[in-house]
């Protein structure tokens, strides 16, 4: 079992950054791995991010290469997001996940967070 909690969330301008931190319980989050994905109102929850177990492998939504960067911290049972360059576009409830799939998914993610707003204004 493992609780996921986001945090990090806010209103930024334009232009701006933000860090996202997702602090699980259990003592196999190394075990996971772990992906960020965000709902906007009125449409479907997609990917965002994704990193594996170890940290050694990353994946991104096209829509936010370069600008976002997913890390962890397995001594501190943590996945972060560090978001920037945010476009009004970026605005949405972020949610983490958790999963061990050898991908993730919305399908695919076993444990969800209840999720923290990102709102970027123009």
């Amino acid at each position: 079992q493992v609780q996921l909690v986001e945090s990090g969330g806010g209103l930024v301008q334009a232009g701006g950054s933000l860090r996202l931190s997702c602090a699980a319980s259990g003592r196999t989050f190394s075990s996971y791995r772990m992906g960020w994905f965000r709902q906007a109102p009125g449409k479907e929850r997609e990917f965002v991010a994704a990193i594996s177990w170890n940290g050694g492998n990353t994946n991104y939504a096209e829509s936010v290469k370069g600008r976002f960067t997913v890390a962890r911290d397995n001594a501190k049972n943590t996945a972060y997001l560090q978001m920037n360059s945010l476009k009004p576009e970026d605005t949405a409830v972020y949610y983490c996940a958790a999963t061990l799939s050898p991908t993730i998914s919305t399908m695919s993610a076993e444990y969800w967070g209840r999720g923290t707003q990102v709102t970027v204004s123009s």
